[in-house]
Order: structure tokens, then sequence, then C-alpha cells
């Protein structure tokens, strides 16, 4: 496990997600309530972009069709057994700038 950047804090917007892409790791960031949440982008139904959709009561909405999962546990909302990845989070300050950092799993 390795603590890689992705963005600065003031590039996420409550309500969206923004879409990175860093070693071989294609992620939804988003920030709710002043927390920040790190998933999978890659919705498991038929691929959707969840970076793309919106939140909605603590939950990434797919834009697809509109499957919804929890932000804190990758579950999705209405059927627990079906889930995409979550990662550890941390803020740093970094040059004057407040960077978004998850624990990702290295090679």
């Amino acid at each position: 496990m390795a603590w890689i950047s992705l963005c600065e804090l003031d590039e996420l917007k409550p309500g969206e997600g923004k879409y990175v892409e860093i070693d071989g790791y294609q992620l939804a960031v988003f920030i709710e309530n002043d927390k920040v949440f790190v998933i999978d982008n890659t919705c498991p139904h038929a691929g959707g972009n969840l970076a793309g959709g919106y939140v909605d009561d603590g939950c990434a909405v797919c834009p697809w069709h509109y499957w919804a999962f929890r932000l804190d546990s990758g579950e999705l909302k209405d059927a627990p057994g079906v889930k995409v990845a979550t990662y550890q989070v941390r803020t740093i300050e970094h040059g004057g700038k407040q960077l978004v950092q998850a624990n990702l799993p290295m090679p």
C-alpha cells in the first residue's frame, strides 16, 4: 500500500465526482459533508462512469442506470452484496496546497 496524491482538495465540488486515473487505477473522488471519499470509478452493472454521476443521500449514483453506491462502504444501497472498492483517504498540505491522497495497493 502507498499513499498516492490524486488531486487538490479545492478541485472537488459537493454533489459531483472527479475522475482520476493513476498507476492503473480508475477512481472516482467525491467530497460530501466536508469528507473526501475515493471509490473505483467503474459501475459493476454496465461499466458506467461513477465520477460522471452525482451524489444523493451519501451515495454515488451511476449516470447510466442510477445504481447508488454508498460512499463510505462502496456497497450498493439496495443490495449490499454488490459493491465497488473503497480506499482510505487523507488530505495533506504540500507547497501551500491541500492534496487529496488515497492509500492504494501497489505491486
